[in-house]
């Protein structure tokens, strides 16, 4: 990763995002926010650091004071140089000092001392437990349990660079039909993926599944040694991120013609794709979105076979808040983007999976996939 993201964001951007974090996290009940190194922190600052270690960096925003970033002195000369530095005060710390009791000194004055910070779900424990130490009658709170919606609602350009994204992955696919599967190892067609998202502007590949014959009741599954034979299904999901936002799609072929139980179930899990999709529209809890998907494949007597939510939200990383599952009662609002992605899965025989980005607009959801949801079969 580089220092910044290539997003085209500016500093009164991050500036902004920054303020509008801190006053959530007031609305929230929280004294503040502790962002260490990650997605948040890039998305807030436009600052990723090249390398993760054990010293500790830690973006501190407090209502009301001006948002300081705790960096290593010899990681300050890169921090400088993230889109959104000047919105920040440098708190830079040289080896052999203590940054907590430095960093505990920023939160004292945060509404006294019985109060709660969120924090990032991927801080390191030892840096979770030298803060606790360092400030003992402070609480702390996951951020995506405290503010789950964050990053959740995206701006236009963001909907922008998603759609490009999405575009991209579209392009790989309709490129992969082209490329002979039967006789090759699913590895390989897996790196056939991965130059293609390269190819149409991917600068990072998160995942390439390839997934042939019973391999494709493995929703998860990773693509290995297994050579592709005619007569299977195969479950393609593939994703990464362009210009530091998300893709993410999934599409299932077949080598050859298909079987009518085959078909069958392809068709079932297009028609819960489209169900769930339909569902899309602002003020409809995301857990709406997975019972609509999921009713299609139930009544089928498919039901036990689906064995996974329905979608995830994606942006500066390819899996965040929010979800479409049973429970979740977070309303969809408009700039909201997820998967729907409703799937059989076989044991020992085959599986199907079709996946979208949405987003929510106004009036209902937008694709940022198109290509075809029929059954597709490849050489």
């Amino acid at each position: 990763m580089t220092a910044s993201t290539t997003a085209p964001f500016t500093a009164d951007d991050h500036r902004a995002r920054m303020e509008r974090a801190a006053r959530t996290a007031a609305g929230a009940g929280l004294a503040g926010l502790l962002v260490a190194p990650g997605p948040d922190l890039v998305w807030l600052t436009g600052y990723a650091p090249t390398a993760t270690t054990e010293r500790l960096t830690l973006l501190v925003l407090v209502p009301g004071q001006d948002p300081v970033l705790v960096v290593p002195t010899l990681e300050a000369p890169d921090a400088a140089k993230a889109v959104g530095a000047p919105a920040l005060t440098l708190r830079d710390w040289t080896d052999g000092k203590d940054p907590y009791a430095a960093t505990a000194d920023l939160l004292r004055g945060a509404g006294g001392p019985d109060v709660s910070f969120g924090i990032s779900d991927n801080a390191w424990s030892l840096h979770l437990l030298a803060l606790q130490k360092a400030l003992p009658t402070a609480a702390y709170a996951s951020l995506t349990e405290a503010l789950p919606m964050l990053r959740a609602v995206k701006d236009a350009t963001e909907l922008d660079l998603l759609a490009a994204a999405g575009a991209a992955a579209d392009a790989a696919f309709e490129e992969i039909r082209s490329v002979a599967f039967g006789g090759r190892r699913e590895s390989e067609v897996a790196a056939d993926l991965a130059a293609l998202l390269r190819r149409f502007g991917h600068s990072q590949v998160d995942f390439t599944i390839v997934a042939s014959g019973p391999n494709g009741a493995n929703p998860h599954h990773e693509a290995g040694d297994r050579v592709i034979e005619r007569g299977d299904m195969v479950v393609l999901d593939f994703g990464g991120l362009k210009d530091g936002y998300g893709s993410d799609t999934s599409r299932t072929v077949h080598v050859g013609e298909p079987t009518d139980e085959e078909r069958r179930v392809h068709d079932l899990v297009r028609e819960a794709q489209e169900a769930g999709f339909a569902a899309v529209r602002p003020g409809v809890a995301c857990q709406e979105v997975d019972r609509a998907a999921r009713a299609v494949i139930t009544g089928a007597g498919y039901g036990e076979y689906f064995i996974h939510r329905t979608g995830h939200g994606i942006g500066v990383t390819t899996h965040e808040p929010p979800y479409m599952i049973e429970g979740e009662e977070q309303p969809l609002v408009p700039g909201m983007c997820f998967s729907v992605e409703p799937g059989v899965y076989l044991p020992g025989r085959f599986g199907v999976r079709i996946e979208d980005i949405v987003t929510v607009t106004e009036s209902g959801g937008r694709r940022l996939n198109d290509t075809t949801r029929e059954l597709v079969t490849v050489d």
